[in-house]
C-alpha cells in the first residue's frame, strides 16, 4: 500500500469508531450494535479499511495485545468483597460447564447447518463460547439488574473471555496441525497455559505495585507505566504461550483492583478514554474483513446458529450452573437471557480462522462471518429485549433514588434516617471512626473503603448510587471531593455550602451549585440541630411555616430533589418534604 492509502486507511477507521460510538450514545443503544455495521459496510466501499492490507502480519498480534489492555479494565472492576454467598459458585459452574455445554451444541449445530468440515465446526464452536464485558457491562447499566445479577454476569463475562481465547488457540494449534489430541493430554496443555497466565500476571502485578506504590507514579505517568505493564507482560506471556496473556491482563486488573498494597485510583480517566478508543478501532477494523460475498450463503443459517445458542444453550448452562443454590426462578431465568457476544469471539475468529483457511480446512472461510452474524445477532437481540425480559421477570433494582451522605454528625445521621423512613435506600460514609459507630448504631448502611478511592475505580462501593451529597463541616473537603466525584461517577454530585466569610483555602473559589441556600451551611446545620432542631419527613401540606426549611422533595416515585441556591423544587400531589425543624423544640406534628 502507498503512505496515502495507509493515511486514509488509518484516519478512516479512527474517524468511523469515535463516530459511531457517538451516534450509539445519542442512540442509547449498546455501541456495538453501531460498530459491527458500520465497520462492515465501511469495508465493502473502501479496500484502504482492511487491516490485514494496513498492517500486514501484525494485524493479529496486536489484535491480540489491544484485548489485553481491554481484559486488565475488566479486571479493574471486579470486586471480590462482592463475591459473597452462592454467586461464587455459579460463576464457577457458569464458566466451565457454559464453555463445555456451549460448545458441544455449537459445534454439532454448525456442521449441517453451515456445511463445515468437523474441524472447522470444533473451531467455531470453541470461538462462541466467550461472552465479554464490553458488551454485558452496558447492556447491564441500562437493564438496571439486581445487584447479585450484576455480579455474577460481569464476573462471568470477564473471566470467560481468556479461558475461551485459550481454548480457542489450543482447538486451532489441534486443528492447524491435524493431529489428534487425548483429553488428558489436551487437559494438560490446557492447565499450563492457565498456570503460564497466572504466573505472568502476578508478575505483573509485582511490577505494577513498584510503579504505582514504590514509585508513586503521578496521575500522567501512572496511567502510562499501567498500559505499558500490561501490554509489556501480556505479550511475554503470549510469547511463552499463545493467548495466555489474557489471563495475565485480567490478573493483573483484579490484583490492583483488590490488593490493599496498591496506592492510588486504579482507573484513570485516559486510560478508561484509551480503553473505550481501542474497542472501537477493534470492531471497525475485524468487521470490515466480513465481505459481502462472505455473508451470501452464510447469513441465514448463522442466524439459526445464533437462535440455538441463545434458546437451547444458554438456558441449558443457565439451569445447570444454578441448580441448588439459592437463587430464585425469576434470576435463573435471566442468567438465562443474556450472553452476548463480543470483542474476543470477533478477535478470535479473525486470528484464526485466516490459519485454518490456508491450510485448506473444509468450511474456515465461514468461521470469520458466521462469527460476525452472531455476534449482531445476540447484541440486537439482548439489547432490545434485556430491560423488558428483567421487568417482567420483576429482577431490576426499584427505581427510587439511592443517596449517598457523606458526613457523620448528628444531624447528617438524622437526615438519613429520614430518608429512609420516606422510603429511599440510604447509604452513608465517614472517615471519622467515631461517625462510623454512630452511623451502623442508627441501623444506616455504612460504605466501607475510601471514598475518593470507591468513586475512581479501586471498588464498588458507589454501585447503584444515584447522588451524593456532601455534608461534613470541612468546606475544602467538599469542595475537593466535589471535583473528584464529579469527574469519577455518573451520580449528581451537591455539596453544601461554605460561609461567606470562609478562609477555607479551597471552597470560596470552586463554583457550583450548593445544596439549602447560603445561610443552612454545614456549621450551622450542626448548631442548629444541637439547639434542638431535628430534621422530619411530611406529605405535602398547605403551607410550611415560618421557621421550617425544606431540605428535599421526595417524589411518589421515590425520586429525590434536593433543594438548592439556584433550584427550588416545586412539591406536587403525593410528594413528601424533608424538613428541619426551628431550634426552639422538638414539634409533635405536621406543619399545618
Amino acid at each position: 500500500m502507498t503512505t496515502d492509502e495507509v493515511l486514509i486507511g488509518v484516519g478512516l477507521t479512527l474517524a468511523l469508531a469515535v463516530g459511531s460510538q457517538i451516534l450509539a450514545g445519542r442512540l442509547r443503544v449498546p455501541a456495538l450494535v453501531v460498530l459491527l455495521p458500520v465497520g462492515f459496510a465501511a469495508g465493502a466501499l473502501f479496500d484502504d479499511l482492511d487491516p490485514q492490507r494496513l498492517l500486514g502480519t501484525a494485524f493479529s498480534p496486536l489484535v491480540s495485545l489491544a484485548v489485553a489492555v481491554i481484559l486488565y479494565d475488566a479486571g479493574l472492576g471486579l470486586d471480590l468483597r462482592k463475591l459473597k454467598g452462592h454467586i461464587p459458585r455459579v460463576v464457577v459452574r457458569l464458566i466451565w460447564v457454559g464453555v463445555l455445554v456451549t460448545w458441544l451444541v455449537g459445534t454439532a449445530v454448525a456442521m449441517p447447518l453451515l456445511g463445515m468440515d468437523r474441524r472447522s465446526a470444533v473451531m467455531l464452536g470453541a470461538i462462541l463460547v466467550v461472552s465479554g464485558p464490553t458488551v454485558v457491562g452496558p447492556l447491564l447499566a441500562f437493564v438496571r439488574p439486581k445487584d447479585r445479577l450484576q455480579h455474577i454476569l460481569v464476573w462471568e463475562g470477564s473471566l470467560i473471555d481468556p479461558v475461551g481465547g485459550i481454548l480457542g488457540a489450543l482447538v486451532f494449534h489441534v486443528v492447524a496441525t491435524g493431529t489428534g489430541v487425548r483429553l488428558r493430554t489436551g487437559l494438560l496443555q490446557f492447565l499450563a497455559s492457565v498456570g503460564i497466565g497466572l504466573a505472568c500476571g502476578i508478575a505483573g502485578a509485582a511490577l505494577l505495585w513498584v510503579l504505582l506504590r514504590v514509585l508513586r507514579l503521578g496521575e500522567v505517568h501512572g496511567t502510562t507505566a499501567q498500559l505499558a505493564a500490561v501490554i509489556g507482560v501480556a505479550a511475554v506471556s503470549d510469547v511463552l504461550r499463545d493467548d495466555t496473556g489474557l489471563i495475565t491482563a485480567v490478573v493483573m486488573g483484579l490484583a490492583v483492583a483488590n490488593i490493599r498494597a496498591f496506592d492510588g485510583p486504579a482507573r484513570r480517566p485516559f486510560f478508561e478514554t484509551l480503553v473505550s478508543l481501542i474497542l472501537g478501532l477493534l470492531f471497525i477494523s475485524i468487521s470490515a474483513t466480513v465481505t459481502p460475498d462472505s455473508l451470501r450463503d452464510v447469513a441465514f443459517p448463522a442466524l439459526l446458529l445464533a437462535g440455538v445458542l441463545v434458546v437451547v444453550a444458554r438456558p441449558m448452562v443457565a439451569f445447570l450452573s444454578t441448580l441448588g443454590t439459592d437463587l430464585p426462578g425469576a434470576e435463573r431465568a435471566f442468567v438465562g437471557w443474556m450472553a452476548p457476544r463480543g470483542i474476543v469471539a470477533a478477535a478470535t475468529a479473525s486470528t484464526f480462522s485466516a490459519g485454518l483457511v490456508a491450510k485448506g480446512i473444509g468450511g474456515a472461510q465461514r468461521i470469520l462471518p458466521a462469527t460476525f452474524v452472531v455476534i449482531v445477532a445476540t447484541v440486537t437481540l439482548y439489547g432490545l429485549t434485556a430491560s423488558h425480559v428483567a421487568r417482567r421477570l420483576r429482577v431490576v433494582r426499584p427505581s427510587r433514588s439511592r443517596p449517598l451522605l457523606v458526613g457523620g454528625d448528628p444531624w447528617v445521621v438524622d437526615l438519613g434516617l429520614a430518608l429512609r423512613s420516606a422510603g429511599l435506600e440510604v447509604l452513608m460514609w465517614a472517615g471519622l471512626e467515631l461517625q462510623r459507630e454512630r452511623i451502623e448504631r442508627a441501623g444506616l448502611e455504612l460504605a466501607p473503603g475510601e471514598l475518593l478511592a470507591a468513586a475512581t475505580g479501586e471498588g464498588a462501593e458507589l454501585e447503584g448510587i444515584t447522588a451524593v451529597y456532601l455534608l461534613t463541616t470541612e468546606d475544602d473537603f467538599n469542595a475537593l471531593a466535589t471535583a473528584v466525584l464529579r469527574a469519577g461517577v455518573e451520580a449528581s454530585v451537591h455539596r453544601v455550602g461554605a460561609p461567606r466569610d470562609s478562609l477555607g483555602v479551597v471552597a470560596p473559589f470552586i463554583g457550583g451549585e450548593v445544596l439549602f441556600g447560603a445561610d443552612l451551611t454545614a456549621s450551622a446545620l450542626m448548631r442548629r440541630h444541637e439547639a434542638g432542631a431535628v430534621v422530619v419527613t411530611r406529605p405535602v401540606g398547605p403551607e410550611v411555616p415560618d421557621g421550617w426549611d425544606v431540605l428535599f422533595v421526595v417524589r411518589r416515585n421515590g425520586r429525590l430533589d434536593p433543594v438548592t441556591e439556584a433550584h427550588r423544587p416545586l412539591p406536587g400531589p403525593g410528594d413528601s418534604l424533608v424538613l428541619l425543624t426551628p431550634a426552639a423544640g422538638r414539634p409533635v406534628g405536621p406543619p399545618s
